[in-house]
């Protein structure tokens, strides 16, 4: 697998709207998150060892904090014709396995992924309570052996959010897997 780092998308900017289906079997938009004074958008997939590295921290963030303060989604944006193990079916499983503590939802059309700037999985996206982009950047410093982590960037800068600060404007990109584009 390639390593990709994301984009720098420009702070302050909106959190795109979307309406995706989810392996819970609802359909969410971002405005069904509006009670949550953090958003936090993960792009992610199953197959990816880079999202395979992370996704048990992931899963004890999304746990930390009760949705009215911080809410998170996930959203697989690949293409499950070439890469079956990305498909709803299997995103369900997972979710199912992991028990996930938010909702994964499937782009299966890739606007969304588009709309936001995501270049890779994992790449996370972090809004304030006026849904204005506060944090584009890495989960941690270590996504491969996380006993060695030492700066915890995406739980950072959610805990700025929620004491009423901005997230530091260093931000490093989030690196994985390029996102299956359709062809």
């Amino acid at each position: 697998m390639a390593l990709v780092e994301s984009n720098e998308p420009e702070l302050g900017s909106k959190a795109p709207d979307f309406e995706l289906p989810a392996t819970d079997g609802n359909t969410y938009s971002r405005d069904d998150f509006d009670d949550a004074d953090v958003l936090v958008v993960m792009f992610i997939c199953n197959h990816c060892p880079y999202v395979k590295a992370v996704l048990d921290r992931l899963i004890a963030l999304g746990n930390r904090w009760d949705d009215d303060e911080v809410a998170f989604v996930a959203i697989s944006p690949n293409d499950a014709e070439r890469y079956p193990d990305d498909s709803f079916e299997n995103m369900a499983k997972l979710a199912d396995e992991k028990d996930f503590p938010f909702p994964y939802l499937y782009d299966e059309s890739q606007d969304v992924a588009r709309a936001y700037g995501a270049e890779c999985t994992p790449d996370f996206f972090v809004y304030d309570d006026q849904r204005s982009l506060a944090y584009a950047g890495r989960l941690d410093d270590n996504w491969k052996e996380p006993q060695k982590v030492e700066k915890q960037e995406l739980r950072d800068a959610i805990v700025a959010l929620l004491n009423g600060q901005r997230p530091d404007e260093e931000q490093h990109p989030s690196m994985g897997c390029s996102i299956k584009w359709k062809q």
